[in-house]
């Protein structure tokens, strides 16, 4: 459209401007439109679900992910998926809107001074023998949570006591965790010591992947968790990562949260955020140690 108010073809703007607000019409990507109204609707939705704020610039990155389902269910129109997801009779499609949104982007050792910190200040004050339990409260597609391992496996043994939980709110997301098979090209941050010491390469159909070795996955354990809800039974941690998921959250959902997850933790245990995200403001159970670091007070 033209600011002299016609189409570059001399069309009425009128025409144009209704247009794709039609049911059913389509972009020129294949997907349908969305309007505003419609797009607020699936705010609300993840919201309500996640407690994740969508932000109004994520509207292109809906339409991709979801355009998909539209077709897969033979759907014309957002405002029909809408239906078809929150009637509440489609959970199993509920929970793939869901995996599609929140789904992100990880790499071994990303920021890794938190796991320098881990190595020789945590670990390097840990009773040898103790009980060694870290959570992994967003662990996406496992690269964290492998990365945590691989600094216990080196610090205390695969002999030891420790154990990490992986949780994420994508199934999708948790089932790569949890097969624990990567491209060569995800290598990104880890060091060829431990690729050697602690991984598998691919043979046959898994040819240019590499596997975690079982010595390292029998450490680990798995769980879907919603953080936006009240949460299951876990048990008690010496170290919590809550990274690169509360820049997705409110203020308010970011307070709720973080209560939840303190619950969890041993009293001098040590609670990790991600080098965008801080806890200033948000609790006064934590001390702050560095930042993005705390520890609950002993």
């Amino acid at each position: 459209m033209t600011g002299s108010g016609k189409t570059v073809d001399g069309a009425p703007a009128e025409r144009v401007r209704t247009s794709p607000l039609a049911r059913g019409a389509v972009a020129a990507n294949g997907n349908p439109d969305i309007s505003d109204a419609e797009f607020a609707r699936f705010q609300k939705l993840i919201y309500k679900i996640a407690g994740i704020s969508l932000a109004d610039t994520k509207k292109v990155l809906l339409v991709g992910r979801l355009g998909r389902r539209l077709k897969h269910h033979g759907l014309t129109s957002f405002a029909e998926y809408y239906r078809f997801v929150a009637s509440g009779a489609e959970p199993d499609e509920l929970q793939a809107m869901v995996d599609l949104l929140t789904t992100n982007e990880t790499y071994f050792f990303r920021e890794e001074a938190h796991f320098e910190f881990l190595a020789k200040t945590i670990l390097a004050q840990h009773p040898p023998g103790r009980a060694f339990n870290v959570w992994s409260a967003a662990s996406s597609t496992g690269e964290e949570i492998y990365t945590i391992s691989f600094v216990l496996a080196e610090a205390l043994g695969l002999g030891a006591p420790w154990q990490v939980t992986g949780s994420d709110i994508s199934t999708a997301v948790l089932a790569k965790a949890e097969q624990g098979l990567y491209w060569l090209d995800r290598t990104r941050g880890l060091p060829q010591s431990y690729l050697r010491k602690y991984c598998l390469k691919g043979v046959r159909s898994q040819e240019g992947g590499f596997m975690i070795a079982p010595e390292i996955k029998r450490h680990t354990r798995f769980m879907q968790v919603n953080l936006n809800r009240p949460l299951p039974a876990l048990g008690k941690f010496d170290v919590i990562f809550l990274r690169n998921v509360m820049i997705y959250f409110d203020a308010e959902t970011k307070r709720q949260v973080v209560a939840r997850l303190v619950e969890q933790l041993h009293p001098g245990g040590h609670f990790i955020v991600g080098h965008a995200e801080s806890l200033n403001g948000l609790t006064d159970t934590l001390r702050p140690l560095r930042p993005t670091i705390y520890q609950l007070p002993a």
